[in-house]
């Protein structure tokens, strides 16, 4: 296990074990009770509480650590906010992603006014560390306002038809959303989608480009990164 790797001291499963069930949940839209069942399949008896904790723990560390692995972003950003239903109420989740549809960042809010795209304006160019060349937005002239005062150095582009890349990322989240059936709180919205968009995309590379076989080998790729990360050598190893 690299020295980078997540702490599992204290845990009585071993660490593949737990990578998968975290990788089960952020990348597919599925229940706790759902994956202990699958995990029951192969042979695991873990609770769905378990799953849960597991969750909460390492996702957020897996997420940063396969953020770590990417390239740096491209310079041009498309941002855009839909929104999402958080215990009954509307709320906006904002997200930021580059010309080749890597997730830079989300952020849930209760408004989409000129405050909120300033504050997340300067939580992605702070998680970012990077200042693109080009931003994308729809007509939202909130974006207009916080752009003249955050990076007004930067090009803006303000044109609905320009900023399908960002809508075209909100469809996994819309998939999820509905799996769970909205979500508790925006603390817990938040959680869940600053880990989701650091695990969920790592394993979507852009299939619409590939061969059959170019994405075979891209995904076995892919899972070695996981298995470096989370210091694990893949569910077969325990199965």
């Amino acid at each position: 296990m690299g020295s980078t790797s997540p702490s599992y001291k204290g845990h009585r499963y071993p660490a593949e074990v737990i990578a998968h069930c975290v990788w089960l949940y952020f990348r597919f839209p599925l229940s706790y009770r759902e994956v202990e069942e699958l995990m029951l399949q192969r042979g695991v008896t873990v609770s769905h509480e378990t799953v849960r904790r597991w969750c909460a723990k390492f996702g957020q560390d897996y997420a940063n650590a396969l953020r770590r692995r990417r390239p740096r972003p491209g310079d041009t950003w498309h941002l855009d906010e839909v929104f999402i239903t958080v215990n009954g109420e509307r709320k906006y989740l904002w997200r930021a992603v580059d010309q080749d549809g890597n997730v830079l960042d989300t952020l849930v809010q209760n408004r989409r006014d000129k405050a909120a795209a300033r504050r997340f304006f300067r939580k992605l160019l702070k998680r970012t560390g990077a200042v693109p060349r080009v931003i994308v937005t729809d007509k939202l002239r909130s974006y207009r306002a916080a752009h003249r005062e955050v990076m007004p150095s930067v090009e803006h582009r303000s044109h609905q038809g320009l900023n399908n890349r960002a809508e075209n990322s909100h469809q996994p989240t819309r998939q999820r959303e509905r799996a769970m059936k909205g979500f508790r709180s925006p603390g817990a919205a938040q959680q869940f989608l600053s880990a989701f968009s650091g695990i969920s995309p790592h394993f979507r590379p852009r299939r619409h480009l590939m061969t059959a076989g170019e994405h075979r080998l891209e995904m076995i790729i892919r899972f070695t990164i996981r298995d470096q990360v989370t210091g694990s050598t893949g569910l077969a190893a325990v199965a």
